[in-house]
């Protein structure tokens, strides 16, 4: 079955579609199926709509801000020996995401700070 015609509401032929559906009308597609000789009119509408936050996915060379207290020696050399460097005015250590991933620091990312790809 081929889909020939994509229509979006408001483009001739939806406008019956339009006033039946409203704005949950997203498009009208015609279909034609070769084997049984007909011609398919189908519409996609939306259901259902709830907010929704993508998941970041973090590279390895992406910069992360990681929080880590000033009473926290032995965290703060770990985050210098793989390249990490300390912001003052942020109070937070921004290093490269891959020597942390699957280590107790990625549970401290703050998910505010992220750059992707770039240099400390």
């Amino acid at each position: 079955m081929k889909s020939r015609l994509n229509l979006k509401p408001g483009q001739k032929g939806t406008k019956k579609l339009v006033e039946q559906y409203g704005k949950a009308l997203l498009y009208v597609r015609y279909r034609y199926d070769e084997s049984r000789g007909v011609r398919l009119k189908t519409v996609e509408i939306v259901v259902e709509e709830k907010p929704w936050q993508p998941t970041v996915r973090i590279r390895d060379d992406d910069i992360v801000a990681v929080i880590v207290n000033f009473s926290e020696k032995a965290m703060q050399n770990r985050l210098k020996s793989v390249g990490g460097k300390w912001d003052p005015e942020v109070k937070l250590w921004f290093v490269p995401y891959g020597p942390i991933r699957g280590t107790e620091l990625e549970e401290r990312i703050h998910k505010d700070y992220f750059k992707r790809g770039q240099e400390l």
